[in-house]
Order: C-alpha cells, then sequence, then structure tokens
C-alpha cells in the first residue's frame, strides 16, 4: 500500500521546506555577516595589529567636512586641507572657496577664508615655514552638447605707451561682421613699450590674453578666420588704441582655466598672504623647492585653458616676486624632484593633461644649461599619468621609485608595475622593481621614519569606474625590494585623494572624487569627505609604550651643523632622519624626503650632524625623527634648517 501523509504531515512538511529554503536562501548573507564579524574580530587582536597596523576613522564634525583636493603638512602639526570650489562649479558660481585646519594631536578644527579659488593650485613650503599655494582655477571646463556658445583665446592689445586699461568681465568685443564676444574673466592691459633710437619711436603694444564667449549661441557665434575686434564703448583714442586679435573661435570643448594668483600661507596667524602673482595662469602647477629656497613653478594650464607651452618661474620668498625661469614643457602636475647636485628629475609621472606623445619621458634636467637627459629602462612609459614616485630613503642614495599608473586621459589602462633608478650609476635607467598586487592609479606613497615606504588606495580604472577601488595597503622595504602586507583601509580612495606623514609617526589619508557611485557606472560619484588615520606596526605590541623620547633641543641647525637633543636613553637611538613635511595632491608630493644624520650619543643627549649639501637638503622646517634597533620611531621634534 502506497503511503500517504496525512494533511497535518503535510503542512508540516509543507512548513519544514519553506524553513529549509527561506534558511538556504539565507546562507549567503549569512556567511558573509559571520565573516564581516570574524574579520573584526581578526583584526582587533594585539597581536594582528602588531604585525599589519591598523585604521581608525577620524570623527569629524559636519561643519568642518570637505573635498580636501590639496593636503600639507604646516610646522606647526596641523594639517592645511585646499579644497577652493572641491570641483564642483556650483560653489565656484557662489564664490564659495574653503580651507579647513586639522589639528591631529587634538582632533581639532578651524576654517580659514579662502581668498580665490585655490583648487588645483600647486604648492611647496618655503624656507620660513610658509607654504606657497600658487595658481587655481578661473573657470571650469564645458564639454560637448554643454559648449552652447562659441568660444576661444583672444588678444587684447593696447598702444597707449602712457596709461593701462583695466577692463571688467563682460566686456564686450565686436567682430567686423557685427558678431558680439564677451569676455569671461576681468583683465588689465598694460601700456605699450616705448623705445626711442635715432630720432624714430618704436611703439611695441602691450597686451593679454584674455577667454571669450560668442553674446550668441550655437554656429552664430562661430569665427573661422582671424580678425580684428573693436572693444564696445570706447571712443577716441581708446577706441583706436585698443583692440582684440582672435583667430578661431570654435564650439570645440572649453578646458578650465587658471589663474596667475599666488599667496603664502602663513601658520603662525593662520590665514593666506596675497603676493605678486605670476607671470602666467596656472591650473595643474608643480611647485619645487630648489637649494637656495626659491621655488620653481611649472606647467598648468593657462587662462584660456591651454597648457602652458614651457613657459616656467622662479619664486623669491625673500622679495616676494617671480622672475623667468628656463623653458621646457612637461603636462600638467609632473613629479619634478630636486636632486643631489641641483638639478631636477622629471619621473614621468604626471597628472591630467597634455598630448600623450610630448613632454612624458623621464629624465634630468640641468637647470643652468636648459638641457634634458632622457632615461630609458621604464616598464608600461605609456602608463605614467596618475603613477606615485618618490625619492626613496635616505635622499642620500638617490634611488627613485615610480609606482603603478595609468594610460593618458580617461583610459582604461591600469599598471602594477614599480620601477626603480640609482641617479648615483655612470648611465643611470630604470629596473622593474616588485609588482604592486593589481594594476594602480591615484596610489599613495608615504616615507616612513623606519625607511619604509607605505603605500595605500588608488583604484584599477580611471576615477575608479567601476567600483574599482583597491582597499589594500602595503610596506615597500627599499633594503629588501620587496613588499609585505598592511592593514587594508576601509575607505576608498582614488582622484583627489591625498596621504601624509604626521608627527607623531602616524599616515592619514583624505579625499577621493569618484566618477561614478555605483558599479554599472550610472549614479554620479560623491566625494569622501572621511579622514581615516593608519597607525603602523611600529607603534602597537606594546612598541608604542617604549618608543626613543627627544627632549629639549635647538629650534634651528645650519647645514653641515649639528643639533643636540636630551634623552634618558641615547643608547637606544639607533638612527636619526629629517623629514621634509609633505604638501601633496593628484598623487603629485615632490616635497617628501628622509635624510639620513650622523648620530653621537653622549651623557644624556645625542647630537646630530646635518650634510653640508642644500640641494639635498634644501632650507625650511624638517620633522627630526630617531628610532631604536626594532624601528620604532620616536615623536618628531621640529627643526629649521637654515639656508646658506
Amino acid at each position: 500500500m502506497r503511503y500517504r501523509p496525512s494533511s497535518r504531515t503535510k503542512k508540516t512538511a509543507i512548513g519544514t521546506g519553506a524553513t529549509l529554503l527561506l534558511a538556504a536562501l539565507n546562507v549567503p548573507a549569512a556567511l558573509s555577516f559571520a565573516q564581516d564579524r570574524l574579520h573584526e574580530y581578526r583584526i582587533s587582536r594585539p597581536e594582528y595589529m602588531a604585525e599589519y597596523g591598523v585604521w581608525d576613522v577620524v570623527d569629524v564634525p559636519e561643519e568642518f567636512r570637505t573635498s580636501a583636493i590639496h593636503a600639507a603638512l604646516l610646522r606647526t602639526g596641523k594639517v592645511l586641507l585646499i579644497a577652493g570650489s572641491g570641483n564642483k562649479e556650483e560653489e565656484f558660481d557662489a564664490g564659495t572657496f574653503r580651507t579647513i585646519l586639522w589639528d591631529p594631536e587634538e582632533n581639532t578644527f578651524s576654517e580659514v577664508p579662502t581668498p580665490e579659488d585655490l583648487f588645483c593650485a600647486g604648492h611647496a613650503a618655503l624656507p620660513d615655514g610658509r607654504l606657497l599655494v600658487a595658481g587655481g582655477t578661473a573657470r571650469y571646463e564645458v564639454l560637448g552638447d554643454d559648449v552652447t556658445h562659441a568660444g576661444g583665446g583672444m588678444l587684447l592689445k593696447n598702444e597707449n605707451p602712457d596709461r593701462e586699461h583695466a577692463f571688467p568681465r563682460g566686456t564686450r568685443l565686436r567682430s567686423p561682421s557685427g558678431r558680439e564676444y564677451v569676455t569671461e574673466t576681468a583683465v588689465t592691459v598694460p601700456a605699450a613699450a616705448k623705445e626711442e633710437s635715432g630720432g624714430e619711436v618704436e611703439i611695441t603694444a602691450g597686451e593679454v590674453r584674455v577667454f571669450v564667449v560668442a553674446a550668441d549661441e550655437g554656429e552664430e557665434g562661430v569665427a573661422k578666420d582671424p580678425a580684428q575686434y573693436e572693444i564696445a564703448g570706447l571712443t577716441g583714442e581708446d577706441a583706436d588704441n585698443l583692440y582684440g586679435l582672435a583667430g578661431e573661435i570654435t564650439l570645440d570643448d572649453q578646458d578650465f582655466q587658471g589663474i596667475d594668483a599666488a599667496y603664502e600661507f602663513d601658520p603662525e596667524a593662520e590665514r593666506y598672504v596675497p603676493v605678486d602673482p605670476m607671470g602666467e595662469a596656472r591650473w595643474y602647477p608643480t611647485l619645487t623647492t630648489l637649494p637656495d629656497g626659491r621655488v620653481l613653478t611649472v606647467s598648468g594650464l593657462d587662462e584660456v585653458g591651454e597648457v602652458v607651452p614651457g613657459i616656467n618661474e622662479i619664486y623669491d620668498p625673500v622679495t616676494k616676486t617671480w622672475s623667468e625661469g628656463p623653458e621646457r614643457y612637461f603636462p600638467t602636475y609632473p613629479a619634478l624632484f630636486l636632486t643631489q647636485g641641483g638639478e631636477i628629475f622629471y619621473t614621468g609621472s604626471n597628472a591630467g593633461y597634455g598630448p600623450a606623445d610630448e613632454g612624458r619621458d623621464p629624465g634630468l634636467w640641468d637647470l643652468e644649461t636648459n638641457t634634458f637627459t632622457e632615461v630609458g629602462g621604464l616598464t608600461d612609459p605609456d602608463q605614467l599619468e596618475t603613477s606615485a614616485s618618490l625619492l626613496l630613503p635616505p635622499a642620500q642614495d638617490q634611488r627613485f621609485m615610480v609606482l603603478g599608473g595609468g594610460g593618458v586621459g580617461e583610459s582604461e589602462k591600469a599598471t602594477g608595475r614599480t620601477a626603480i633608478i640609482d641617479l648615483n650609476e655612470e648611465a643611470p635607467a630604470f629596473a622593474d622593481g616588485p609588482s604592486l598586487p593589481q594594476g594602480t592609479r591615484y596610489l599613495s606613497s608615504v616615507i616612513l621614519p623606519d625607511d619604509t615606504v607605505f603605500t595605500s588606495g588608488g583604484s584599477e580604472d580611471y576615477r575608479g569606474r567601476g567600483l574599482s577601488d583597491i582597499l589594500k595597503a602595503q610596506f615597500y622595504d627599499p633594503a629588501a625590494n620587496a613588499f609585505r602586507p598592511a592593514a587594508a583601509p576601509t575607505v576608498g580612495r582614488n582622484y583627489h585623494s591625498e596621504a601624509l606623514l604626521l608627527p607623531d609617526g602616524r599616515v592619514a589619508t583624505f579625499g577621493s572624487d569618484p566618477l561614478f557611485g555605483d558599479a554599472a557606472n550610472t549614479r554620479m560619484g560623491e566625494f569622501e569627505k572621511r579622514i581615516e588615520v593608519y597607525t603602523p606596526p611600529y607603534l602597537k605590541g606594546g612598541r608604542e609604550e617604549t618608543r626613543p623620547v627627544l627632549g629639549e633641543g635647538p629650534e634651528s641647525a645650519g647645514l653641515g651643523g649639528t643639533a643636540t637633543f636630551a634623552t634618558e636613553h641615547p643608547e637606544r637611538i639607533e638612527t636619526a632622519r629629517l623629514m621634509r613635511p609633505s604638501a601633496v595632491t593628484h598623487t603629485t608630493d615632490v616635497e617628501q624626503r628622509s635624510i639620513q644624520l650622523e648620530v653621537e650619543r653622549g651623557e644624556g643627549r645625542a647630537t646630530f650632524t646635518l650634510p653640508d649639501d642644500p640641494s639635498l637638503v634644501p632650507p625650511g622646517w624638517y620633522m627630526l625623527f630617531v628610532t631604536d634597533a626594532e624601528g620604532t620611531p620616536s615623536e618628531a621634534r621640529w627643526i629649521q634648517v637654515l639656508g646658506e
């Protein structure tokens, strides 16, 4: 006889089946939850932290959360976070520009009045501890179908040698055919130059470039031929002496445009102090400190959105003025490092704008002779945009490293290549280093006091497309030429992200500006405003309680001189390093460097001898770290290295 379950049994079986089905459906979620809890447990264990370190998200009050485009450590120990308009056109249009000061020791925040849109400026530390900030944004880009009014560059000319002439934004210019064009920014046209020779007078018109857009929409505003333009509202001699000259004015894409403004940020008064403007407008420039404390300023997009064509400038912090530098073309945000001997090494790393086949080959630039010697050996040389690069510690070894990078522009290419070059070799060339775990753009790389390099974050695709942020971190050991893993960050970092060393030996990370907010790339991304701080293993496992301590000592020292600090256990000091504070943006940090010091141990004191070469130790404020035999660093003491 065939068994037939009773109605009660049937219901029970159905109920049990439903329970089993629901349980099966929930297995992945339950498993994921259990794995997450297990991971949280593992990373919270002291032994894990002692091997891999630990990350902590900083509690930032809502009113101080900002889009950190730039991060710079000041000699006061505070971190300057510059957003400007923060890559938000509505903030630019509203004139809302932000700068936040963060004190990592007290975890306090304050807002600093920001005079102009310093979004995508350049920066470098000056000998007195001020931070030079130069360039920024004059106009946001307009692309594709959003270009409704033809635009282009125009030269405004002034043939009057007796006075300059200022024009407000919105000044109208009229073509011979009657089409009108409007200036996008206020400009001042200098007076003409006047020279007398042999009884004859030669007048050279003063000129300035400005971006103009057509008053009419569409094809009506396109100008195909060069022409001279009269300036509306001028009469008499002014109408004769002042005019515009332009070539084509088109409906092509219109790029970001730069400003010529420059400021020194005073870390004591905590405010921006205006200085003379640059000769060129610059957006995405690189600023590199020179041996005498002056600052070389290179590249950027100019006032009409074109890459500055090799016109470079040098800032003098004594006179607060700019002078012409040697001419050489680079794409925007080139990684230019001061080398021992005074030459500039271009690693090839860059960010953003410029043709793929111009100015991208790495090499040594002699500023005195304005000669450039290319170096080879790089794997994936077409993937240097958004790569990281640094001067490996100690700086005396003159070894540079390039890490990761991607193809030019919005390329999907990304490389896990690292490469190292020793400039002390007779014929320097790059050689492959150990590979990153995967192709990585926007990698952050920070030199630590124990001579390792901490790298974290980045993404596999352009601006994190497809949710491709890389939640990994690792240490590079130059002595072993190898990576070892570190604890994984919890906050993704790609475009517009930064990382820097704090005076207490930790690493702070900021920013990230993903293009999209989902894997399908259908939802716009949001700027990451959280700050996450990494505590390395050298401050865990009880080592933080036994770290070396430096007591009283001098606030300054000269090149080749000595600095003596009190310490209860001089015998525990194994190494000493001078570390220049970072000023970083767009993966570009040419400021950080770690200089080895000679150590003499005495009764209750330690004396450190500085190198005597200003190209190795340019003047300025440095963090002095000492480490013990295990690599545990002290907290930094700030010391000013005086110039020659």
